[in-house]
């Protein structure tokens, strides 16, 4: 009995040895797989609204902006309007001193009448010539003279009157009137004040049409133009109003452009209602431009068309077997075009004119299909370690998140960064972009 009990107890202690062994071998086995194998980070690809916009920034200003000046110099010695002042056309804002022009017209007055009367007299004397000359009493020099005085003060009566009439017009541009109807946004000259006109009209208001209708002027980027048009929807905020959005529309993309500092912009002018006046003329706005808009899209976050699996995870990687004809990054949508370095095989963007940048005559047609990216998926949801490469068109994109139209599904899970653990004692960490990288640790694309 004693042996029996012996030979029990020493078989419980073999099975208890082998199983131990085995469970600590699945242990480490495990563990160095967790210590060694990435970790990826997925999303799931999902429906919603995309939106995108071109940013940039522009000044508000009234839709007509009237300068109003004086032509004549003098004196200011009246003022009818002041800032902020609702005016209308032809209402009289500003009078300068009259009295010179006043005087200038009685001088001119006076030399019309002059010249009147030496017309009469030669009116006179040329009749009489007329008659003498025919009883051959006066030679026929005489009598020209004579016409030619009469011809001499008919001219110099039209002199004095159209002397006459430049004195009196200056008299009534004493009378500063406004030419529209609107409210004063700027008054430059005091009750005192002298002005000279001498080579341009001196500005004594400046006189906004309506502020209930206004626009930005805001400069897009040459990067951006290409994707604004007319009559598309704007929104703007402004530092007086930081919670509040409004709306607008583009009402015309003008050629011209303007270069700064080797940085070229062009002009969009966007109509804005103000029916509360609470804009501003020179408030700053941040404009939004929207170019294009999906509803309820597929798509798919911007960090999985980034992510590249590092070196040591390349062999892992299977490639899906249903393929997609390749675009070059010219033809992918703004604010897409920085990741062009993401697509298959390791191909790159070519040089200018090249297959990669637009310039070659068939560029057009490629502008006009979608491109075609590389995302990652996990090949076996039951070994985390292995990835898939699909292929997949592309659309717009918000920034945050990319539309889908071929070659994923909705609840797909995309690959969108890695927690790459640590590397051996002296070697370089694995990149999520392929090679080595500079750090170590969790990679969020």
């Amino acid at each position: 009995m004693a042996n029996n009990g012996k030979s029990s107890w020493l078989k419980w202690l073999v099975v208890l040895v082998i199983v131990g062994g085995a469970g600590g071998a699945v242990a480490w086995h495990f563990t160095h797989l967790d210590a060694s194998a990435p970790q990826y980070q997925t999303q799931e690809v999902t429906r919603g609204d995309i939106i995108q916009a071109v940013t940039a920034t522009g000044s508000l200003n009234p839709i007509t902006n009237v300068t109003v000046g004086s032509q004549i110099s003098g004196n200011i010695q009246k003022m009818f309007a002041d800032w902020n002042s609702p005016v209308k056309a032809n209402q009289v804002v500003a009078l300068l001193d009259p009295s010179i022009y006043k005087a200038a017209v009685s001088q001119a007055e006076g030399e019309l009448a002059s010249a009147n009367a030496t017309l009469e007299l030669s009116q006179i004397e040329a009749k009489r010539a007329d008659e003498l000359i025919k009883s051959k009493l006066i030679s026929e020099s005489d009598h020209d003279t004579t016409i030619a005085n009469l011809h001499s003060a008919q001219a110099t009566v039209k002199i004095r009157q159209a002397a006459l009439d430049t004195a009196r017009v200056n008299l009534d541009r004493c009378t500063i009137v406004s030419p529209v109807d609107g409210i004063v946004i700027s008054r430059n000259v005091d009750v005192g004040q002298t002005v000279a006109a001498s080579l341009s009209a001196p500005t004594l208001f400046v006189i906004a049409n309506d502020l209930t209708k206004m626009q930005i002027d805001a400069n897009v980027s040459e990067a951006d133009i290409g994707g604004v048009e007319v009559d598309q929807n704007v929104t703007f905020t402004v530092d007086a109003f930081p919670t509040r959005t409004f709306v607008g529309r583009v009402a015309q993309v003008r050629n011209a452009p303007t270069n700064y500092q080797n940085v070229v912009t062009y002009d969009c002018i966007i109509s804005v209602d103000n029916p509360d006046l609470k804009l501003k003329p020179g408030m700053t706005a941040n404009v939004s431009i929207v170019i294009a808009e999906r509803n309820d899209a597929l798509r798919v976050a911007n960090p999985a068309l980034r992510f590249r699996p590092p070196e040591s995870a390349s062999k892992d990687v299977k490639t899906n077997a249903t393929k997609v004809a390749v675009t070059n990054g010219a033809d992918m949508p703004p604010g897409n075009q920085m990741e062009a370095g993401n697509r298959p095989n390791g191909g790159r963007r070519g040089g200018r004119g090249g297959p990669g940048r637009g310039g070659g005559p068939g560029n057009r047609a490629h502008a006009e299909r979608p491109p075609v990216r590389t995302v990652y998926v996990l090949a076996d949801k039951a070994d985390p370690t292995k990835l898939k490469a699909v292929q997949v068109k592309v659309g717009i994109s918000d920034g945050i998140f990319t539309e889908v139209t071929e070659g994923l599904n909705e609840g797909d899970e995309v690959v969108t960064g890695m927690n790459q653990p640590d590397a051996a004692p002296g070697a370089p960490p694995a990149s999520p972009f392929g090679g080595r990288g500079p750090t170590a640790g969790f990679r969020r694309m």
